[in-house]
C-alpha cells in the first residue's frame, strides 16, 4: 500500500497584486500552514522585488523540518505570461518583459512557477474551493484590474501562447476611456476596483480621500450608507455585461466572480444575476450556475503552490517509483 504523506514537503506560493503580496506556505495537499500579507501603494519594480524576498524569506523560515524541505515557489502576476513564464505585460504594474522566474531560481536555487493570476485562481478554485465539482468553469478575478481563468473539459486553458483569459482587456465601450493596456474602453475599467475607487472619488462618498479603500467602502455599504451600494450595484451591472459575452462564447457550468471584489458579494449579486437573466441567451442559462469565491485572494496562491507540488511530483516521485519498479 502507499500512502501519501502530505507533511514531507512544503511550498510557497504567492499571489503579487497590484497593491499588495499575499504569501502562504502550504504543505503538498494545499493546506495553509503560514501566511504573510504586505500591503503598498505605487512601488517601483525594485521596492516591489524587495517586498516580494521579504515575504518568500519569511514563509521559507517558518518551514517545518521534512524530508524534502521547501520543494518550489509559485507566483501568480497580474498580467500576461508566455509558455516560457516570462512576464510579457502587467500593465496595472507598468512591468513589461519581466524574467521573474530567473531572478527567483538565482536566489533561492528552487524550482520556480510565475502564471497568470486569474489562471491560478481558476486552477486553485477547481482544485480546493466552488469549482471541485465542475469540469467547466470561468473564473473571474476582480482586483484592481480585472482577469480571467478558464477551465474546460476538467483541464486549465491557456490558448495557443499561454495568452487566453485576457477578457479584462475586451472592448465593452468603442469610445471609452484609455486602458493601462493602450487600448480604449476595456472591461476592467468599468468593472474592477480600479473603476470603483474612480467612481467614488467622483460621487463625493463621505470618506477621507486618503482612506479611501474597498473595505472603507464596503464598511459604508454594510451600515446601509445608499451611495455605496450604489457604487457596487453599477460594478455588479458592467460585472454582468463582461460575463454575459463570455457565457454565450463558452457555455460554462460555472461561474466564479473571486478575488477582493468577492468581498462585496452581498451588493453584487443582485444586479449581476439581473443582467445576465435578461441578456444572456435563455438556453444558455440553463444549468448554469453563478457564485462567489470562498477562497477570495487565497485562490491564486492555492494555484500556483499547486502547480508547484504538482511539478515536484511528476519530477520526484513518480520518477522514483517508476525506476524503482525497472
Amino acid at each position: 500500500m502507499l500512502l501519501f504523506n502530505q507533511l514531507a514537503g512544503y511550498t510557497v506560493g504567492i499571489d503579487l497584486g497590484v497593491n499588495y503580496i499575499l504569501g502562504v506556505l502550504t504543505d503538498l495537499q494545499g493546506n495553509i500552514y503560514f501566511e504573510k500579507q504586505v500591503n503598498f501603494t505605487a512601488l517601483t519594480y525594485e521596492e516591489i522585488l524587495e517586498e516580494l524576498y521579504t515575504v518568500i524569506d519569511l514563509l521559507i523560515s517558518t518551514a517545518p523540518t521534512s524530508h524534502y524541505g521547501i520543494i518550489g515557489i509559485g507566483v501568480g502576476v497580474p498580467g500576461v505570461v508566455d509558455s516560457d513564464k516570462k512576464i510579457l505585460l502587467a500593465p496595472n504594474l507598468n512591468w513589461r518583459n519581466v524574467d521573474l522566474r530567473s531572478l527567483l531560481e538565482q536566489k533561492y536555487h528552487l524550482p520556480v512557477i510565475i502564471e497568470n493570476e486569474a489562471n491560478a485562481g481558476a486552477y486553485g478554485e477547481k482544485k480546493f474551493g466552488a469549482g471541485k465539482y465542475f469540469n467547466n468553469i470561468i473564473y473571474v478575478s476582480v482586483g484592481v484590474g480585472l482577469g480571467v481563468g478558464l477551465i474546460l473539459n476538467g483541464e486549465l486553458y491557456r490558448g495557443n501562447n499561454g495568452f487566453s483569459g485576457e477578457f479584462g482587456h475586451m472592448t465593452i465601450e468603442v469610445d471609452g476611456a484609455k486602458c493601462s493596456c493602450g487600448n480604449q474602453g476595456c472591461w476592467e475599467l468599468y468593472a474592477s476596483e480600479k473603476s470603483l475607487m474612480l467612481d467614488a472619488k467622483r460621487s463625493g462618498l463621505e470618506i477621507d480621500p486618503d482612506n479611501l479603500t474597498l473595505e472603507t467602502i464596503t464598511d459604508l455599504a454594510t451600515m446601509g450608507d445608499a451611495d455605496a451600494i450604489q457604487l457596487f450595484e453599477r460594478t455588479g451591472k458592467y460585472l454582468g455585461v463582461g460575463i454575459n459575452n463570455i457565457i454565450n462564447i463558452f457555455n460554462p457550468e460555472l461561474v466564479i466572480i473571486g478575488n477582493r471584489m468577492a468581498k462585496a458579494e452581498n451588493w453584487l449579486t443582485k444586479p449581476l444575476n439581473y443582467f445576465i437573466h435578461e441578456q444572456t441567451l435563455w438556453f444558455s442559462q440553463k444549468d448554469l450556475k453563478i457564485d462567489f469565491s470562498t477562497l477570495l485572494t487565497y485562490s491564486t496562491c492555492l494555484g500556483v503552490a499547486a502547480f508547484s507540488v504538482e511539478g515536484f511530483l511528476r519530477k520526484h516521485i513518480y520518477s522514483d517509483s517508476i525506476a524503482k519498479l525497472n
